[in-house]
């Protein structure tokens, strides 16, 4: 379905690189089981299941994954009337399908969207996010948030992240194998195998995944700055949101980083960051020199 969000060639240029490379160590992984059970076909048969069923269970209850993370529920238009008030204005600008609204009571201040599809989708908002933002701050996470629906990233990176969910199943199941069990193929116990190459391929699979969650934070702020002709706006958001990240206490921050990859900021502090080759998210100096950029395009007289 065409909507006015701003076309992202990067975007759709990684994704696609992103799901091919992930693709490609599936096979590469799929081979790799073949070879360790000795030409064994039972192994195959139930990695692909197993990969096929993870897809489908992800996939389709995303958004009642996501919610019951985050501890959300829907609202009704009569409940949240100034929420849906925003979100009908922005759809209606982006000729885009309404999702269902949902409020989480959390403190911490976020928003994240989710949903199979843009007609199945759900955008939340906590609690924390609408009493530290004003109305215009809110309105443009929305249409970060409506741009990652209109993308269609949760069904890009349910693809994308079968390979890993498979090799996170291999280390497990060499875990749990007995020792002395050696490989027919080169002697070597088939538990230290499943171990190794489940552990490379979750980390090639892993990388490319944050990689392409980087990008399409990155790519959602430059559709909500476009479209609602706001990226100063968005730029304080950011701004305010991530100073109160640091001030959130870590027990809380865990409890909510399972939507991590979901959320407008990572419920994660400065002091517990890994780096950036590691994080869901781009820098916040990276997304405000982007929309200072966008504040200076938009400012030129056409």
């Amino acid at each position: 379905m065409k909507n006015r969000f701003v076309k992202d060639n990067g975007l759709t240029m990684r994704m696609g690189w992103t799901i091919f490379l992930n693709g490609l160590i599936y096979v590469i992984l799929i081979l790799a089981i073949w070879w360790m059970l000795g030409g064994s076909t039972g192994g195959v048969i139930i990695a692909v299941l197993v990969s096929g069923g993870a897809f489908f269970f992800q996939w389709y209850f995303s958004d009642k994954i996501a919610m019951k993370a985050m501890g959300a529920r829907e609202v009704s238009p009569e409940e949240a009337s100034e929420l849906h008030t925003m979100i009908d204005r922005l759809c209606q600008l982006a000729d885009s399908p309404k999702p269902r609204v949902a409020v989480s009571n959390s403190a911490i201040p976020n928003a994240f969207a989710t949903g199979r599809s843009p007609e199945r989708s759900v955008v939340c908002v906590t609690r924390g996010l609408l009493e530290k933002l004003d109305r215009d701050e809110v309105e443009v996470v929305l249409a970060h948030e409506l741009s990652h629906v209109a993308h269609r990233d949760v069904t890009i990176m349910t693809v994308a992240g079968v390979t890993g969910v498979v090799a996170a199943l291999m280390m497990r199941a060499g875990y749990y194998m007995s020792f002395g069990r050696s490989n027919n193929n080169g002697g070597v116990p088939i538990q230290l195998l499943f171990i190794l190459v489940g552990a490379v391929v979750y980390g090639l699979s892993f990388l490319l995944i944050r990689s392409l969650s980087r990008y399409r934070e990155l790519a959602a702020d430059r559709a909500a700055a476009i479209l609602t002709g706001a990226p100063s706006t968005l730029a304080s958001a950011l701004t305010k949101l991530s100073g109160d990240m640091s001030k959130i206490p870590e027990k809380d921050l865990r409890a909510s980083s399972s939507a991590n990859h979901l959320a407008l900021i990572p419920a994660a502090s400065g002091k517990a960051a890994l780096g950036q080759l590691f994080s869901t998210h781009p820098s916040l100096d990276k997304r405000l020199e982007q929309l200072a950029r966008i504040s200076g395009q938009l400012s030129q007289p056409q």
